[in-house]
């Protein structure tokens, strides 16, 4: 077993810390303070989304320096404290960027220096960006998509059609980047990304989602309905394409699709997402333990409670340890060769689930109401343990990687 993780430091660096420390005080003083009234509206906070464009946290900038941090901590960090805010809120600010991971993972130079900034606007003008994966019969099974892109030759242009389902931002973003089968019979292979730009004709919102959590972000279905976009919408360029399906047509193994890409970069940050969850959970509960008195005493003197609070804090510090592994390996192309990004956001996810729900129990009724957080913090819990890959299919992928056995 090669150890990967030679070099892994998790003292955070000063600029790290700092950057962190910026995020935890505006979470602090900003979002957690509106997170109750967004999730009862069921809408896009555009107010806070300015109040983050305003001190540079919604920008390219921000995301594109902290996605290129030499430790590869400084998103995780950030990510953290946004989601120890208020995870609707958190995914509002943070959504644009898998749109934006996308498009960095896959496309040119020219394509990033085009597209990228469209995704983010202004401080007056504030723009979204959305990733398009998930389709009504291809959730978690991405080889299933039937979104299709087929190329004219003659306009140099290619046609769209299909339905995307579960798009954060979907519909309401300035640019949708969304991953289509150019050769079904090739599977995940056979599959691109394109970049559809702003007022595209036949690009629509479809249903908005009513959803149990994370109701301050937006998630819709797309409709593809004849879009035609230019041949330079093709992230990555269609020689590329090419080549690519020609080494796959010709047997190689390789040839890993866009989404993947996208979603290996993208856990370890799902993971730091869920890790701030389960921590706004755990510190409200013990809080709640310290000040609650029953029978003549604190109820954090009983061991019961004590306890729990004790494995509470233990898993989410194990959760962080492990989403910054994965992050640091990512980030200083250590191999992922026993699905380390997958482990993080399984750990992570689920513990997330665990602990807010261990402080709803301890905050007994009170706990169930929304006077308190806690119901909140449990209701957005779930989400982590599906979008981007279900725990079974993390599960999958880690017992692929520990037996080297295709399991299926």
């Amino acid at each position: 077993m090669t150890d990967n993780t030679t070099g892994f430091n998790p003292e955070l660096s000063d600029d790290v810390r700092e950057v962190r420390d910026w995020a935890r005080e505006f979470a602090r003083d900003v979002i957690r303070p509106a997170g109750a009234e967004w999730d009862e509206r069921e809408e896009t906070p555009w107010p806070v989304l300015q109040e983050a464009a305003k001190i540079g946290l919604y920008s390219l900038d921000f995301f594109a320096t902290q996605w290129f941090e030499e430790s590869g901590l400084g998103l995780p960090a950030t990510f953290e404290e946004l989601f120890w805010g208020d995870a609707g809120i958190g995914l509002s600010i943070v959504g644009t960027g898998l749109a934006a991971a996308s498009l960095a993972s896959n496309g040119t130079p020219e394509q990033m220096g085009e597209w990228l900034p469209q995704m983010f606007g202004s401080v007056d003008d504030i723009k979204l960006g959305a990733f398009c994966a998930s389709e009504p019969d291809a959730g978690s099974d991405i080889g299933s998509i039937r979104t299709r892109a087929v190329y004219d030759e003659a306009s140099d242009e290619w046609e769209l059609n299909g339905v995307k389902t579960w798009v954060t931002n979907g519909g309401i973003a300035n640019v949708h980047v969304v991953v289509a089968s150019v050769d079904p019979s090739l599977g995940t292979r056979g599959q691109a990304s394109f970049v559809i730009p702003p007022g595209t004709p036949g690009l629509s919102q479809g249903q908005k989602f009513k959803k149990h959590g994370i109701r301050a972000s937006h998630t819709a279905e797309v409709v593809l309905d004849h879009v035609r976009i230019p041949g330079s919408c093709l992230l990555g360029g269609k020689d590329k394409l090419d080549a690519r399906l020609a080494r796959v047509r010709g047997g190689a193994k390789s040839g890993e699709q866009a989404a993947m890409r996208t979603f290996e970069s993208t856990r370890p940050l799902v993971a730091a997402m869920a890790v701030g969850l389960a921590r706004a959970s755990f510190e409200y509960a013990r809080d709640y333990a310290g000040e609650r008195e029953q029978f003549g005493r604190k109820i954090g003197e009983n061991q019961a409670v004590a306890f729990l609070l004790a494995d509470m804090a233990t898993r989410i510090d194990a959760a962080r340890l492990m989403t910054w592994r994965a992050a640091w390996m990512a980030r200083h192309g250590r191999p992922l060769d026993h699905a380390e990004g997958s482990m993080s956001k399984l750990v992570a996810s689920e513990t997330a689930v665990w602990v807010s729900e261990q402080a709803i129990q301890i905050l007994g009724g009170a706990g169930y109401t929304r006077e308190h957080p806690v119901e909140r913090f449990h209701r957005d819990s779930k989400i982590f343990t599906i979008f981007e890959g279900t725990s079974e299919i993390q599960r999958l992928i880690i017992g692929r990687a520990v037996t080297g056995l295709p399991v299926r």
